[in-house]
């Protein structure tokens, strides 16, 4: 990085915040794009988060009793027609089989043929065919209740992409069970949106908003959609995660039907939720920096990195013997769930662009270590929240012994900070006046980071929503969970309303 530079990311988050984010992700090497329109190949140190968050996820639901199964990619037209509202949200979105093979033209150039009997969705979301599996597994209300979760991809045809938020073809895990109460299914859609909560909570270190959907933002076909809603740093809101109750909209739809304990025949109530690799940009968002990612520990892909110190051949072995001796000997202590992950940076290169990969990486504690440190027993300690230049020295011993609450304690800072951030750019807002001004930024060609979230009245009139959406692109994100009745008046149409709810600009 040369003097005149002033951080490793150009522009700033203040500068050009889209950009920073794509500059975030070139310079952390988490992804790039692909030669497939609107996808994205996920790189070792991006994928090493989501194996992460993937093994985290799934303790917490078998925790709750699930278990993984997997089903189809391809789902047959017909069984997105059974639910009338399901496929029309999401018509636009699928992409289709339509042919099984290839051949080639008169000018030698293959074209699809052989036409499929039915087209083959490629899945968008998996109720549909997985209600058609549960009808047949379904038979008595000791089969109940269904709990069953799959990790896998799918396609939303989408037409701005951006990685990790927003691309045709993702990675997730849905979950979708069956129960015989209402009251179970309603239990487990809250359940599981708490299992999201804490997960964003105590491992991505992002503190998040429970709330409910208005109608309009609900999932096609759902009775009612709950969310967790985060701030982003340039103050809009980001969807982490959905759990859904559905009634017995599916169950009818795919005659997921049982006998109860009276002999009658009922039919069964369901749920979905899910999240996504969504969620890592939205740590990306949230925590990193003007310099690079910041990786929350629990989840990063490696705790630590050791940085050789080495200016003559002949301490080469003596450093890289203790580094590599030290790696493992901090490698053998569990941390949340596994062993802690050090590496040992051998690559020849110089040491101030060592630690520049680094930083910019995220990864959350460096560890330099040269001959007069080792002498000393005073290793060069640094957290990635803090300063590049704000070290400690600590005896091997101590850093041995410390490095598990050294984490815990950056964890906990940036949760600190996350939260602060979005209690200092949450604001009641009571009038339209103000509510138009708090949204609208003054430099409308390139627009500064402005808004965040205004807890306003609203009536539940769904022209409110339209109208803010086509005059400004907010929308409402979540009637939040914990909010009390309040009598008041709608702050767009003055009509009468009991409760506030989040507005937002939102990815």
């Amino acid at each position: 990085m040369s003097e005149k530079t002033k951080h490793a990311i150009q522009p700033t988050r203040m500068e050009n915040y889209p950009e920073w984010y794509q500059q975030v992700l070139k310079a952390a090497d988490l992804a790039e794009h692909s030669p497939v329109r609107g996808c994205m190949v996920i790189k070792p140190w991006g994928y090493g988060i989501w194996e992460n968050i993937q093994k985290v996820l799934d303790g917490m639901f078998k925790a709750t009793g699930h278990q993984n199964a997997y089903f189809p990619l391809f789902i047959p037209l017909s069984f997105l027609e059974k639910e009338a509202e399901h496929v029309e949200g999401f018509a636009k979105e699928c992409a289709v089989v339509t042919h099984h093979r290839l051949e080639k033209n008169a000018e030698g150039k293959l074209v699809p043929a052989g036409p499929l009997d039915e087209p083959l969705v490629v899945r968008p979301t998996s109720e549909t065919i997985i209600g058609e599996m549960f009808a047949k597994w379904v038979e008595s209300y000791r089969d109940l209740p269904l709990l069953i979760n799959q990790w896998a991809n799918v396609v939303r045809w989408e037409m701005r992409t951006r990685m990790f938020l927003r691309t045709t073809e993702f990675l997730w895990q849905e979950g979708h069970t069956a129960h015989a109460t209402q009251e179970e299914a309603l239990f487990e859609t809250r359940q599981m949106l708490d299992v999201y909560e804490t997960f964003a909570r105590e491992y991505l270190a992002i503190p998040v908003i429970k709330g409910e959907k208005t109608p309009s933002e609900r999932f096609p076909g759902a009775v009612a959609t709950y969310t967790i809603e985060a701030m982003m740093q340039d103050r809009k809101a980001l969807q982490g995660g959905t759990s859904h109750f559905l009634g017995q909209n599916f169950a009818k739809a795919a005659s997921i039907r049982f006998r109860d304990a009276q002999g009658n025949i009922e039919h069964a109530w369901t749920t979905s939720w899910g999240m996504t690799t969504r969620m890592i940009g939205a740590l990306v968002m949230t925590h990193s920096d003007d310099d690079g990612l910041v990786l929350p520990p629990r989840i990063a892909t490696a705790h630590a990195v050791i940085i050789p110190v080495i200016h003559k051949e002949e301490t080469r072995s003596e450093v890289l013997s203790y580094c590599h001796a030290l790696a493992k000997e901090l490698g053998q202590q569990v941390y949340y769930g596994r062993n802690l992950q050090v590496q040992v940076d051998e690559r020849d290169m110089r040491g101030g662009d060592k630690v520049w990969s680094w930083i910019k990486k995220g990864v959350p504690i460096r560890i330099e270590i040269g001959p007069r440190d080792i002498a000393q027993d005073a290793l060069c300690v640094t957290r990635r929240d803090q300063p590049h230049k704000q070290t400690v020295s600590m005896s091997r011993q101590e850093l041995v012994r410390q490095l598990p609450s050294i984490l815990d304690a950056m964890h906990d800072a940036l949760l600190e900070k996350a939260l602060a951030f979005r209690l200092q750019h949450t604001h009641r807002i009571d009038s339209k006046e103000e509510f138009y001004r708090f949204f609208t930024p003054k430099n409308t060609e390139q627009p500064e980071i402005h808004g965040g979230f205004a807890l306003c009245h609203w009536s539940g009139d769904p022209q409110v929503e339209e109208i803010v959406k086509n005059d400004l692109n907010v929308t409402i994100r979540c009637i939040p969970l914990d909010g009390c009745e309040e009598e008041g008046s709608c702050v767009i149409s003055g009509a009468k309303s009991s409760r506030r709810v989040i507005f937002a600009k939102s990815y």
